[in-house]
């Protein structure tokens, strides 16, 4: 079998280990999900009937689910779409409704795509000022780095609280807190730390914050936007409409990807600590295991403060190419999903100094909910074996270096 892209192996055989791309729908969140896309089907913004009062209903239990995860009113939660859209209203509404007074924004150069794009945008087009902060090797933005870019013009600070490449947990209370001092506005886009990592946007001095539900075991196609409500976080819309989600975000709302975003963050409280630890011991054991085996991998980021599941390992002297080709049993990634179609090194691994041909050949693993003890060894044993395969064509020279 073939799958899309050309490499081998059954879907039904190969070992998943891109969680950070996106994870499976637990199956308690599909079974709470199917009745809203047949018997309760109802519009949630109908509200002259019982089958409109019925979704409205559901929509709001799901919006109080997410915002007790995350230490929130549920008046706070607005939903959207997905990840691009959430950042680009936090980042682009606050923007245009601060205007001039405040033109000033502040963001990281290993940021999400879709925020760097936005803040690029903002300068190119609409004549915002942007300071890109860079990251040291460990991937870890510097508290007194914000510090020190901070002006009486800024409005807002953007930094992610984990990162979707190299898993780094960024100090998102130090940054939260030195931003309320100031009275600058703080976004995180915490899709990679949405059900992995505890998240108190009060304790941690947030104003707003990007969540995902594709990332956190429920469905693709929506995604929610935490704005603070007291002190209010004022911003305009990215288009206009029927002026659903409180005016922030007009359209129709998907009831079934609703429920299941909601059920999603409900179990990950639950389960979040327990499962947390089974995959730093399982992320621990498939590092020992592939460096057992290939001495010289190098591993991306500071490994104290990373989310559970993630690694991000470099192997010298390998086409990442050919390395992605020959896992025939083994799906992982060699960076963000969302910039896989761009063939040139990973520009999060860029801005950590990492040299263009190790970048080049780096995996991204991603170990989750589903991972079991016995695809961790035999997908390490799989990586190390195709590394040191591709040396051995290279030359005695290359295999020296990974014996």
């Amino acid at each position: 079998m073939k799958t899309a892209n050309g490499m081998g192996g059954s879907l039904s055989t190969r070992i998943y280990l891109d969680y950070q791309a996106t994870t499976p729908v637990d199956q308690r969140v599909l079974d709470r999900m199917m009745p809203y896309f047949s018997v309760r089907f109802g519009n949630p913004h109908s509200v002259t009937h019982a089958h409109g009062w019925e979704a409205g209903e559901a929509v709001e239990v799901a919006r109080e689910q997410i915002a007790r995860l995350i230490g929130a009113d549920p008046k706070e939660i607005v939903f959207t779409s997905g990840a691009t859209e959430a950042n680009n209203l936090a980042i682009k509404g606050v923007a245009r409704f601060l205007g001039r007074e405040r033109p000033h924004i502040i963001t990281c150069v290993a940021e999400h795509k879709c925020v760097l794009e936005s803040c690029r945008a903002l300068e190119q087009q609409e004549g915002f000022r942007v300071t890109y902060l860079p990251t040291p090797d460990n991937g870890l933005v510097r508290v007194d780095e914000v510090a020190r870019a901070l002006t009486d013009e800024t409005g807002l600070v953007s930094i992610m609280a984990v990162n979707n490449e190299i898993g780094v947990i960024q100090p998102v209370a130090e940054i939260g807190a030195l931003c309320r001092e100031r009275g600058v506005l703080f976004h995180t886009d915490a899709a990679q730390a949405f059900g992995k990592i505890p998240i108190d946007v009060a304790a941690m001095g947030i104003s707003l914050m990007s969540i995902s539900a594709h990332k956190a075991y429920g469905p693709k196609g929506v995604r929610a936007l935490y704005v603070r409500r007291r002190p209010r976080v004022r911003l305009e819309p990215l288009f206009s409409g029927g002026g659903q989600e409180r005016g922030m975000r007009s359209g129709t709302l998907p009831t079934p990807l609703c429920v299941g975003f909601g059920y999603a963050a409900e179990i990950a409280g639950r389960e979040m600590a327990e499962e947390g630890e089974r995959l730093r011991v399982f992320r621990d054991r498939m590092l020992a295991r592939i460096r057992s085996k290939v001495t010289d991998v190098v591993l991306n980021g500071d490994i104290e403060r990373r989310i559970p599941g993630n690694l991000s390992l470099s192997f010298p002297g390998v086409d990442g190419n050919r390395l992605l080709a020959d896992l025939k049993s083994v799906s992982v990634s060699s960076g963000s999903a969302c910039s896989s179609a761009v063939i040139e090194p990973s520009y999060v691994l860029r801005a950590l100094g990492v040299p263009d041909d190790l970048a080049q050949a780096t995996l991204r693993i991603g170990l989750g909910r589903m991972t079991t003890a016995e695809e961790i060894d035999r997908a390490a044993d799989d990586i190390a074996s195709a590394v040191l395969a591709i040396r051995a064509d290279a030359g005695p020279a290359r295999q020296v270096a990974g014996a």
